[in-house]
């Protein structure tokens, strides 16, 4: 009879793997680093427990987000994961469905900020990377606040990233802010760009060619992510990460279930390992990503580097997600005009 219980038992576990290897979700991912870290720390270990197949499409939050609204009728993403607060606008739009709490079992662990609206369809933040200023510490001192940015000696050996990228939009609206700026009036932050540029500053468009610059053209100074800090110190570069003193941007990656998918269930299962406290340590010591479950335990240099903690994500400046979106377009019209010149 035991001996026929556990075939029972097998046979019942193999139809369950059958059943859920025949279901693909479809998600997207950053690329580079962030996608190998994605792929190790959650993707992988998710489908081998599983059985089913997860389907990876390259998209930043904004291009992804311009998809998910473009396929409103009919959605090809299950699980959608943003950095630039899209969720909120994406959640009030209706295209992301409603997060029961106890559909997730790791939800209880995680910070207040990494789930202000489960219920109203805000995915949960997985990780919150600081943006701060990397420096080429073989060259220089690195600056230890924003406004020291605004020093033409820095011009000929600074890389600025465009807006299109989060990060870019951050750093931005962070030298705005610095320069007296606002999220209402963006010309002081523009201003100060188009003087860094005719002093010899670049624009770059992707993490990749940040490297390239520090690595093959003389970059000193960039506004940019603790993470790729990170990603850039492993590569042998050495690359130095100081939070400004005005206060540090922090941007909050979120998985998000979207609305009107057949397989829901299974990519809640996804989003539920997604804040596990063992995949938010993976990624934290694979690219240096501040956990947002109070159950993962960080040691040695990952906890030093890294902005964990109630207290220390709480400190961080959070620009607000739905007047971004809203102004946009506009401002990266006028951003595209300043770099133009």
């Amino acid at each position: 009879m035991k001996k026929t219980g556990s075939f029972a038992l097998s046979a019942t576990a193999l139809l369950m793997a059958s059943a859920a290897g025949a279901q693909t979700l479809t998600i997207n991912s950053f690329g580079g680093a962030y996608e190998e870290a994605h792929r190790k720390c959650i993707i992988t270990p998710f489908e081998q427990a599983t059985g089913a197949t997860v389907q990876v499409v390259t998209a930043y939050s904004a291009d992804g987000f311009a998809q998910l609204r473009a396929q409103r009728d009919a959605p090809q993403f299950d699980v959608i994961h943003f950095s630039g607060g899209q969720e909120i606008v994406a959640a009030r739009e209706g295209l992301l469905s409603p997060i029961d709490p106890a559909s997730l079992s790791n939800a209880e662990g995680l910070v207040p900020a990494a789930r202000p609206n489960l219920e109203g369809g805000e995915g949960p933040a997985y990780s919150i990377v600081a943006l701060g200023l990397l420096y080429n510490g073989e060259a220089v001192d690195g600056p230890t606040s924003w406004a020291e940015l605004a020093n033409p000696e820095w011009y000929e050996n600074l890389v600025l990233t465009d807006m299109s990228n989060t990060y870019g939009m951050q750093g931005f609206l962070m030298m705005n802010q610095v320069a007296g700026g606002s999220l209402e009036d963006i010309q002081p932050g523009l201003d100060l760009v188009a003087e860094m540029l005719d002093g010899g500053a670049i624009v770059v468009s992707t993490s990749p060619e940040i490297m390239q610059e520090f690595a093959q053209n003389d970059a000193w100074v960039a506004p940019y992510s603790s993470d790729y800090a990170f990603v850039l110190r492993d590569a042998g570069l050495p690359i130095g990460f100081n939070q400004g003193a005005e206060g540090t941007p922090g941007v909050y990656i979120t998985a998000n279930l979207v609305a009107g998918r057949p397989n829901q269930d299974l990519a809640l299962q996804l989003i539920d390992r997604s804040i596990s406290p063992e995949a938010q340590v993976c990624f934290a010591e694979e690219m240096s990503y501040a956990p947002t479950n109070v159950n993962a335990v960080l040691t040695g240099e990952v906890a030093e580097a890294t902005p964990f903690g109630a207290e220390a994500l709480a400190g961080l400046i959070r620009f607000d997600p739905q007047v971004i979106e809203a102004k946009r377009s506009e401002w990266v019209d006028a951003w595209n005009r300043t770099i133009a010149r």
